[in-house]
């Protein structure tokens, strides 16, 4: 999200993975990695060379976070251990199953959340928090 933001900010202007590294405080290959994911699911594209860089493929507003959670998020939410509970115990019979329910509704609450919130949204958000003027 924040790499997002700041492209957002910048409103079309190409940003460099080093410029992006340093707002987030980080590797520029780190930011490249996370780039690429983000070019593969349609949100941004990127121009190698002197003076390109990355900028959004669609307005803040038409970019929600559960596009981006399923862009960069490879790992399942929650995950169950490796190793098997005890099948004699009581809990361990059922824990699994009893906890799959739950953690999979919640996921599905989390991404419908997601999905509601837009790019722009959070343009806002700093907009508010900061009192900085930001682009539409």
């Amino acid at each position: 999200m924040h790499v997002l933001t700041v492209l957002a900010y910048k409103a079309g202007e190409p940003v460099t993975s080093e410029c992006l590294a340093g707002s987030v405080n980080t590797n520029p290959v780190v930011i490249r990695r996370l780039l690429l994911a983000l070019q593969n699911a349609g949100l941004v594209e990127t121009r190698k060379g002197a003076g390109l860089g990355s900028r959004l493929k669609k307005a803040p507003r038409l970019i929600n976070l559960g596009e981006v959670y399923r862009a960069v998020e490879a790992e399942e939410l929650f995950v169950f251990p490796t190793r098997k509970p005890n099948q004699e115990c009581p809990v361990g019979q059922c824990i699994q199953r009893a906890l799959g329910q739950i953690f999979l509704s919640t996921e599905i609450a989390m991404e419908r959340e997601l999905a509601r919130t837009k790019l722009s949204d959070v343009l806002a958000a700093i907009h508010a928090t900061c009192g900085k003027s930001l682009p539409d």
